[in-house]
């Protein structure tokens, strides 16, 4: 049984490599462009050999290196005006403890 399942996690490890999944961003975008192209008509034949009838797929126009760069952007954008809010919330939380005292 190990050395099926290590058998197929290095095939799978292999062809996500070999497909451009673990390369940059931009790689693992084309290879899902490519799979957007490919599977519908694979799905579709296989189901005419078997007989079933799906229901047609429904398209995403989704990005997954935008969606990354916005992550990152966002990130970057609060960790960098994290020093500002600090200060300003610990003037706020002064002016607070001052008040509760007087």
């Amino acid at each position: 049984r190990f050395v099926i399942k290590g058998g197929l996690a290095g095939a799978a490890v292999y062809v996500a490599y070999d497909q451009g999944l673990l390369g940059s961003g931009t790689q693992g975008a084309e290879a899902l462009k490519k799979a957007q192209a490919a599977l519908p008509p694979a799905i579709q034949e296989w189901t005419r050999y078997i007989g079933w009838e799906l229901p047609p797929t429904p398209r995403f126009d989704f990005s997954p290196s935008d969606s990354w760069n916005k992550g990152v952007q966002t990130v970057m954008s609060a960790l960098s005006v994290a020093p500002t809010r600090a200060c300003e919330y610990t003037v706020e939380g002064w002016k607070f403890v001052k008040d509760l005292v007087k």
